[in-house]
């Protein structure tokens, strides 16, 4: 009997015994689960931040490649914009020496315009004569002028010789002061083209038609006045046309 209880604790104790060895063995391997755990999640993470770098490195990696195709296309457009400047030069060189050319042609063509304006105002009918001598004038300071461009300069003679020339073909009424001797009469000027020059007096008492062979006044009839009156206010549009009796017949024998 003896015997079986201190078999009963031996065999007790050693599982007791081997019990607690295995406690041991399970707690070492529970801590060993954590530790490889713990070293896993370390591992994940460096593995997710490696990943995270590699795609933003592939993303830019990518702009870069971008980046380079748009400057070979941005350096292709531009080779074609500095060869066709360079052209351009090349264009605009040839047109500079040639305006040289031309600007050493037409100064002098221009001033030759200018004189024979001056000379043509000065030996044309008398209208206007400070208007028309003023703007020879002009003209002629207009050609010492260093700030304006020759091409300017000579579309402005030309619009002279254009004005001068509308002249010939208009009816014109101004008022003006009509000098004689030191006399001087307020008139109504009237200009048929070129064809009439008449002025009138404001009271209509004096009536007078240029004559440029004699390069004087010549006096009219009171038969012209009342067509005189009606033909100023047909050139003011103050009444419309109509036929009028003028003193045109001495301008036709010149002719």
């Amino acid at each position: 009997m003896t015997k079986k209880v201190l078999m009963l604790m031996l065999s007790l104790s050693l599982s007791f015994s081997v019990a607690a060895e295995g406690g041991k063995k399970a707690k070492t391997v529970t801590k060993e689960n954590k530790k490889n755990m713990n070293i896993g999640k370390a591992s994940q993470k460096k593995v997710d931040r490696l990943s995270d770098q590699t795609q933003a490195m592939l993303m830019k990696y990518r702009q870069t490649l971008t980046q380079i195709k748009n400057a070979k296309i941005y350096n292709e457009q531009l080779k074609k914009i500095i060869k066709s400047q360079t052209i351009e030069k090349v264009s605009i060189g040839k047109q500079i020496e040639e305006l040289k050319e031309t600007n050493e042609g037409i100064v002098p063509l221009m001033v030759s315009m200018i004189e024979n304006m001056e000379k043509f105002v000065s030996f044309d009918v008398p209208f206007l004569p400070e208007e028309r001598s003023k703007r020879v004038t002009d003209l002629n300071n207009l050609l010492s002028r260093a700030d304006i461009s020759t091409s300017e300069k000579f579309r402005q003679v030309l619009e002279a010789y254009q004005i001068e020339n509308e002249y010939g073909r208009t009816i014109e009424a101004y008022r003006g002061v009509k000098k004689n001797g030191e006399k001087e009469l307020t008139v109504d000027y009237l200009r048929i083209g070129r064809v009439a020059f008449i002025y009138q007096s404001l009271d209509g008492k004096e009536t007078a038609v240029w004559d440029q062979e004699t390069k004087k006044w010549e006096g009219l009839g009171n038969d012209y006045n009342k067509s005189i009156q009606s033909a100023i206010k047909m050139a003011r549009k103050q009444l419309a046309p109509q036929l009028v009796k003028l003193p045109l017949a001495a301008v036709k024998d010149r002719i």
